[in-house]
């Protein structure tokens, strides 16, 4: 008898097999799948025109560029060589596979509180249901001495909280306790946790560490960032004019599902959250959220309510452009967003009372306005519409004059902004120079 062929066969037995065995159990993948979308993990990970969860995404930090990296299965290049443990201490420890700390762009803070449960599904996913792909990690562009890992260690053990498994009031397991809402804690562990959503939304300390990780922190929490990438992530606490206690817990639903409701749209970084991870989420998850939103107190309880005015609205009905800024916005604005501020419902969003509008920070809006933005399209709210540049058409001072007419217009209340903020903002971001006319097959494209 020959044993060559046999043996040969026999370890090609044991091969299916331990390839059978390390198949992912079906709903493993899809839960892994939806706690990727919930995390929205392919966002950071993608460059633009690049292959899903590949790297490459240039982000922005005060200290310089980090670029993501590659957590494809691809061996060489990605996470494919990670073990579980490899990757549950990097992404909720912030340590890498070869034992240096991770840049605080990669949220770990928050991570901290994913149960292992889930961190398991995650790694499924990443390892089985996510394509190859090779593609080599970019260096940081962070000078000399800021690019030194060891701080970075510092950093963690000051910052980074202990990593704990999320565990309900009510106990693991257990039923909520009596009077408790099971919405209020999922939507904790999604917002403070997997969604981290403090990352942006929650201001950071003199050693760029989110000042509040959780409600329990205190009045920081969700209470608005300053300006990175040319823009302001809003307050999400319940203040009536500059957050979001004047919304209904069904219209953030709507907004977090669409991108898009009666007073607003969705713009900047978070339309990527929006069309990446939101709108894949179940009703529950999404209720679950706005309603742990709705229940964060405002952040200044004396800060009035929003009023609207129609004292502006009269005058230009009437033909009275007198006030600074007014016959700029009829020229370039009220065409899409009218006289009377309103917008169109879930096409061009209202101005009068808009948060974004009422911010102390203008910084958003002046982005808008020199750069335009794109309303990207959702499976519920398939249309796109964009709003052009005016970097082109209008100069500084113009754009100080229509934004602080904006600002305070319809009962909208925020403090006026100068040419010389829309001059150092124009430097900061690729804009159309004053007088050039941009490409409409480029500056008019959805951009997500």
């Amino acid at each position: 008898m020959k044993l060559t062929p046999y043996l040969f066969g026999l370890s090609a037995l044991f091969a299916l097999g331990a390839a059978a065995a390390e198949t992912a159990d079906p709903e493993l993948l899809k839960k892994g799948e939806y706690l990727a979308r919930a995390g929205d993990c392919v966002a950071c990970h993608t460059a633009k025109g690049g292959q899903p969860f590949a790297g490459g995404l240039p982000m922005e930090t005060p200290i310089g560029i980090l670029y993501s990296t590659n957590i494809t299965p691809d061996r060489e290049s990605g996470i494919g060589a990670y073990s579980f443990e490899d990757f549950d201490l990097a992404v909720r420890h912030g340590i890498a596979k070869q034992g240096y700390t991770l840049y605080p762009a990669m949220p770990y803070p928050s991570y901290a509180r994913v149960t292992e449960p889930d961190m398991r599904a995650l790694y499924a996913y990443f390892m089985q249901g996510v394509a190859p792909v090779r593609q080599a990690n970019k260096d940081s562009a962070i000078p000399w001495p800021l690019s030194m890992r060891l701080p970075l260690t510092f950093w963690r053990w000051a910052f980074a909280p202990a990593v704990k498994d999320f565990v309900p009031a009510g106990g693991q397991g257990a039923a909520p306790a009596k009077g408790q809402d099971p919405l209020l804690e999922r939507g904790a562990y999604l917002v403070d946790g997997l969604g981290h959503c403090g990352a942006c939304h929650t201001p950071r300390g003199i050693g760029m560490q989110e000042k509040a990780l959780s409600a329990s922190d205190g009045p920081d929490f969700l209470a608005g960032s300053a300006p990175l990438e040319g823009w302001i992530a809003k307050s999400l606490r319940g203040d009536h004019r500059t957050g979001i206690g004047s919304w209904s817990e069904a219209e953030l639903v709507q907004f977090l599902r669409t991108g898009r409701t009666n007073r607003t749209a969705v713009f900047g970084g978070m339309s990527e959250v929006v069309v990446h991870s939101m709108q894949y989420m179940t009703d529950a998850d999404l209720t679950a959220i706005a309603r742990y939103l709705k229940s964060l107190p405002a952040s200044n309880p004396g800060e009035p309510a929003y009023a609207y005015d129609d004292k502006v609205s009269k005058a230009l009905y009437h033909g009275d452009d007198s006030k600074t800024g007014a016959a700029l916005y009829v020229d370039n604005c009220a065409a899409c967003h009218r006289t009377d501020g309103q917008g169109y419902v879930r096409v061009f969003p209202a101005l009068a009372g808009n948060p974004v509008v009422n911010g102390d920070d203008a910084t958003s809006l002046i982005h808008i306005v020199l750069k335009g933005d794109t309303l990207p399209a959702t499976h519920q709210a398939p249309s796109t519409f964009t709003m052009p540049p005016f970097s082109w058409r209008l100069n500084d001072q113009q754009v100080a004059d229509v934004v602080n007419f904006i600002r305070t217009s319809w009962g909208n209340q925020a403090p006026p902004v100068s040419a010389e903020q829309v001059g150092y903002l124009r430097e900061e971001l690729d804009v159309p120079a004053l007088g050039q006319i941009p490409d409409p097959h480029t500056a008019l494209a959805p951009q997500h």
